[in-house]
């Protein structure tokens, strides 16, 4: 998205419809200044909303929860607008899932970041005991990305707030206008105090300067592998912890016994869903030799089926692409594979409508050479390869720098865990694929280049806060030292010594020995 300057010189964003190319709007970009001043707003309100009580800060997140389903349509629409996806797309992923999250976590988080005593085994006798606390870290920056601009920003900013963190969100520069929805959302809604809630849209160059120093005490971001890296680099100047959520190459694993019919729609709107831009989207398929045909036959037939065009329609399943920069990568991976022997069986080109739309397309007699198999595209391609053996398919998969989902397809469910538990991914799913995201029960991570941290689940609400340890002395008052403190002697040595043998040794007699050794230290004698 290219800045521009309006009549006054200020830097505006113009945000395009990728549908009919239309400007919508200019949003105005933040400054240096204007963004330092939410940090330091969410710094002090920080003061008072990290006392309150996980149940209170709840109440405000479900009031604001309320607000939305009382805005769905106009919502749902701004979504459509701005980032190009079919109205049920931008309903079911986004907004459902964020109804879920703010509806169930709101009552759960209560229960996870309540205090947890910790049994000392060292202690039989409770002289001491431990607990730990999990207090909120300060101020949250949450800078997100524009595939899917509701739900994936409300993970970072729901959790951070219910853990009782400030925030300051940064909207991508794509989709300013949902990003407005959202502060509606926390200020009208919801009604958080001042400062607990700041939104600015600004540059990734200023975000990156101003977000990832203190007194910003974390930074989640969602995006490409390329910037997450930078991200870290410059939060690590400062020891700053991030949770990073990057790009996916994911694979989808199709065995012999695969029920075809099945694992063709799979397939298809594994790849082709958000017209392909989703970091989970299957972006290679390895199909067992002795089905390929049939299953290439199925895909192809089912791709076809598809309605490209406009989100004013309902009866449209995929939707323009949000940039042209995401077009023409597509258009390049397309390119260099035919260029290097692949066949394109569907798609492959630009159709009639005016936008960003690029056709729903599958690749055969494709190779990990070629820029579909080995760069995430995150466009509508769905190449396909072929292999022999569980091993051979389990290494294809692994070929890749990325570790985000994949995906197995079989009948036998054991061997087709069997083969998903070798795949290295954060999730990996049996007979579906991409749509975990949308548990809020369960953890949304990856490894290798595809991040860092988790988002969703116990896990993910455990990345804003600081477990504390309190540790609690229960000995008598008149008691005035403590056996492991000063003056440290010979006798004392030989104590903890003796004593370590009669713990940690085993077999009776031992035991009784040292027992032994304890007594004639303490009380002399051989």
């Amino acid at each position: 998205m290219a800045f521009v300057r309006d009549a006054s010189n200020s830097a505006v964003i113009p945000t395009i419809n990728p549908a009919t190319l239309e400007e919508i709007e200019r949003i105005p970009l933040a400054g240096e200044q204007e963004v330092e001043s939410a940090v330091f707003s969410a710094h002090k309100a920080f003061q008072t909303w990290g006392k309150l009580t996980v149940r209170e800060r709840g109440e405000y997140l479900r009031k604001g929860c309320d607000y939305m389903l009382d805005h769905v349509d106009d919502l749902v629409d701004t979504i459509s607008k701005e980032m190009g996806k079919p109205r049920i797309e931008a309903l079911v992923a986004d907004v459902f899932t964020v109804a879920d999250l703010i509806s169930h976590w709101s009552k759960k988080a209560e229960e996870v970041l309540a205090p947890q005593d910790i049994k000392l085994h060292m202690m039989p006798i409770p002289i001491k005991k431990s607990r730990i606390v999990y207090e909120p870290l300060g101020v949250v920056a949450v800078i997100s990305p524009w595939n899917f601009p509701f739900a994936l920003p409300m993970s970072g900013l729901v959790f951070s707030l219910l853990a009782g963190n400030t925030v300051v969100f940064k909207p991508a520069s794509d989709v300013p206008l949902v990003g407005r929805r959202i502060k509606e959302i926390f200020e009208l809604g919801a009604k958080l105090p001042q400062g607990v809630f700041n939104m600015v849209v600004t540059s990734g160059a200023t975000a990156q300067k101003v977000l990832c120093r203190p007194p910003v005490r974390k930074v989640v971001f969602t995006g490409s592998t390329s910037v997450g890296k930078k991200i870290m680099e410059a939060c690590g100047r400062h020891l700053i912890p991030v949770v990073l959520e990057l790009g996916g190459k994911d694979p989808m694993v199709v065995m012999p016994d695969a029920n075809l019919d099945l694992a063709a729609k799979g397939a298809v709107w594994g790849a082709f869903t958000n017209c392909g831009q989703v970091c989970a989207s299957v972006e290679r398929v390895y199909v067992h030799k002795s089905i390929a045909p049939k299953f290439i036959e199925k895909v192809v037939e089912e791709a076809k089926k598809l309605r490209i065009g406009p989100y004013t329609s309902d009866a449209v399943d995929v939707g323009p692409m949000v940039n042209e920069g995401q077009l023409q990568t597509a258009e390049d991976h397309v390119r260099d594979a035919v260029g290097k022997g692949a066949q394109v069986l569907v798609g492959g080109k630009k159709p009639g409508p005016k936008g960003f739309f690029y056709e729903p397309t599958v690749l055969v007699n494709v190779n990990h050479q070629m820029k579909c198999m080995s760069e995430e595209t995150f466009g509508p391609l769905l190449p396909i390869a072929t292999y022999e053996s569980d091993d051979e398919a389990v290494s294809l998969a692994n070929d890749s720098n990325y570790g985000l989902t994949a995906s197995v397809w079989g009948k036998d469910r054991k061997k087709a865990e069997a083969v998903a538990a070798r795949i290295d991914a954060g999730t990996v799913c049996v007979n579906d694929h991409a749509y975990t995201y949308g548990l809020t029960d369960t953890p949304w991570q990856g490894m290798k280049e595809s991040g860092i941290g988790a988002s969703h689940s116990r896990i993910g609400l455990m990345e804003f806060v600081y477990p504390k340890h309190l540790h609690l002395d229960h000995l008598p008052n008149w008691i005035k030292t403590r056996p492991y403190w000063y003056p440290y002697d010979q006798k004392k040595f030989h104590i903890f010594k003796e004593g370590m043998q009669l713990i940690f040794r085993r077999g009776a007699g031992n035991k009784l020995r040292h027992l032994g050794g304890i007594l004639r230290a303490l009380f002399g004698g051989n």
